[in-house]
């Protein structure tokens, strides 16, 4: 990525960019079901990256692999919330799919608590 300009950037404090101006002031996606363990993935839609932001093409480049949204906030260095807008904007634009985490249908059985109980007491 490349380098903000000096009056853009602090060394100890890091970019002076406001997360709210990233987001055009924006506070919720508009996709509101993302969970921090959805999964994303880029697709090849054609789109024009004109108008993407620098955060928008990060996480392009870095959702060429599956990532959860948690696992791309902490790469692109940026608040859950604001990660959670920005993929809103690419799945409008037809640039990232999502999948929703897999759902446990139901919890262990006491058989299996039981044994994992037994094996550590083995221990």
């Amino acid at each position: 990525m490349a380098q903000p300009p000096d009056h853009w950037f602090d060394e100890e404090a890091g970019p002076l960019v406001r997360p709210y101006a990233m987001t055009r002031g924006r506070t919720r996606p508009a996709t509101g079901w993302l969970d921090v363990a959805t999964q994303v993935m880029a697709v090849d839609s054609g789109g024009d990256p004109l108008g993407l932001g620098p955060e928008h093409q990060a996480i392009l480049r870095l959702c060429r692999q599956p990532l959860s949204i948690a696992e791309l906030a902490a790469y692109v260095d940026l608040p859950l919330v604001v990660a959670k807008v920005l993929l809103s904007d690419l799945i409008e634009r037809g640039d990232v799919v999502v999948r929703a985490p897999e759902q446990v249908a139901s919890a262990p059985g006491r058989d299996l608590l039981q044994a994992v109980l037994d094996g550590v007491r083995a221990l």
